[in-house]
């Protein structure tokens, strides 16, 4: 069995870059991603917002840290798991947790990036045509 999810939104916070014991880099940032629909009863227009936790692994990792930022929209396919925690008062909440496989740079409040695709190795196709 196989899962992925494909989310779009906007990047909440910039990329926090760690490096495990063993090397191996992780960059964590959170992403936002909206539902807007019409309530049929009252015609009220109506906004959900769902959080994401999203953790990339690999030389990926170094890369999104370099050229994601707070605001940019971004496109990330990954396997999902919800993950239920207690906040700092005590009360219980869930967060969704994307293992991000590939994430594209689509553009967002100071980039004009479209659908920059990934290599194999995490780098950005074309970094020479990406205007940063």
């Amino acid at each position: 069995m196989y899962q992925q999810v494909t989310i779009v939104g906007n990047v909440g916070r910039d990329p926090e870059l760690k490096y495990m014991p063993n090397g191996r880099p992780v960059a964590n940032f959170t992403v936002a991603t909206n539902e807007r629909w019409t309530d049929k009863q009252t015609n009220e227009r109506k906004e959900k917002t769902t959080w994401w936790r999203v953790a990339v692994w690999g030389p990926q990792a170094e890369t999104v840290s370099q050229y994601v930022s707070k605001g940019r929209q971004v496109m990330v396919i990954g396997t999902v798991e919800a993950r239920a925690y207690l906040d700092q008062s005590g009360q219980p909440q869930a967060s969704l947790e994307l293992t991000a496989r590939d994430v594209r740079f689509l553009g967002g409040r100071d980039g004009d990036v479209q659908g920059q695709p990934m290599d194999d190795y995490g780098a950005a196709e074309n970094l020479s045509d990406i205007p940063f």
